[in-house]
């Protein structure tokens, strides 16, 4: 079994550009890879940029599926919101706070038990979930090919209980 550290940071909140959608599981992939560049795009037009790399925070609706918002932090906000193309470009924000951080390393189909060990690291330091969980694509498709290599950041907002 896989074991992986958890480390706590505080982040202050960060202003983002994103896309908004229902997603099952399955469907993430194909989504992301054609949404992330029109939001790229969509941040060059303002005069903006990316502050870091993509980034997808996960609502689950159970019978595994989710609201997913996507996208990239912003270095300032947008000077305009809206349909670029097929894909309405909003301004949103990621939380400030407190939260507990793990990275996977490999597939995002093995990306489960990170979030196990992150649930249990909580409850075994007396924290409880705030807010939903967000992702960060450290590398990954297309600049790495190989998924074993690809490197996946879990952030979980918390608080102690």
């Amino acid at each position: 079994m896989r074991t992986y550290d958890i480390q706590t940071q505080v982040r202050n909140a960060q202003v983002t550009a994103v896309a908004r959608t229902t997603l099952a599981v399955a469907e993430f992939g194909p989504w992301l890879s054609k949404i992330y560049p029109v939001i790229a795009g969509q941040l060059a037009t303002s005069h903006t940029g990316p502050a870091g790399p993509p980034f997808a925070l996960l609502r689950s609706l159970g019978d595994g599926r989710f609201d997913v918002e996507a996208g990239f932090p912003a270095t300032g906000p947008l000077d305009a919101e809206g349909p670029f193309g097929a894909v309405a470009v909003l301004q949103s924000e990621l939380p400030g706070g407190r939260v507990a951080v793990t990275t996977h390393v490999g597939p995002y189909e093995q990306i489960e038990p990170a979030y196990q060990a992150l649930a249990a690291w909580l409850i075994e330091h007396g924290g409880e979930p705030v807010g939903d969980p967000w992702e960060v694509y450290l590398s990954g498709p297309p600049a790495e090919p190989d998924p074993a290599s690809w490197r996946t950041e879990i952030l979980q907002p918390y608080r102690q209980a």
